[in-house]
């Protein structure tokens, strides 16, 4: 379990670094982020890339690091808040396909990324045996159990 727990660290703070990044160049030059123009925004309610930069740095970057830095504490909300921010990643990155009308290989790769992180973070779930997943590992246990007493 503590890979499960190593490779889920790695991967929030990987993300939450390159979110910051990639968030302030948003913020910071929002006409033009990495050389991006602000036409690729025709689809979206956005006329620059200010408001999808500070969703990136805030949203994805502060929340992944936020939940690594969960991952130092002995409590188990570390693994709902690294729960949340995992599904905020694939969300984000469909949203902006969405508005973009596009997939370039970035968006591929962050969004398997994310959706590894949700898998990672479901496993706790259901080895820590926290809710829901202990409500479905319950039901599941007595479906096996009037299976097995009906023979």
């Amino acid at each position: 379990m503590k890979k499960v727990y190593r490779i889920l660290i790695f991967l929030h703070v990987f993300v939450g670094v390159g979110a910051l990044g990639g968030g302030y160049a948003g913020i910071s030059n929002p006409n033009g982020p990495f050389g991006i123009p602000v036409e690729v925004l025709k689809n979206s309610p956005f006329d620059n890339f200010f408001i999808p930069g500070i969703i990136l740095f805030t949203i994805i970057g502060l929340g992944n690091l936020l939940s690594s830095v969960m991952f130092l504490f002995k409590t188990n909300l570390k693994i709902y808040i690294s729960f949340v921010f995992s599904c905020a990643l694939p969300i984000f990155i469909i949203v902006q396909c969405i508005m973009l009308r596009s997939v370039v290989s970035l968006h591929v790769i962050f969004f398997i990324i994310g959706v590894i992180q949700v898998l990672l973070s479901t496993i706790l779930f259901f080895n820590l045996k926290l809710f829901p997943a202990n409500i479905i590992l319950e039901f599941y246990n007595e479906k096996i159990n009037k299976k097995t007493k009906s023979f």
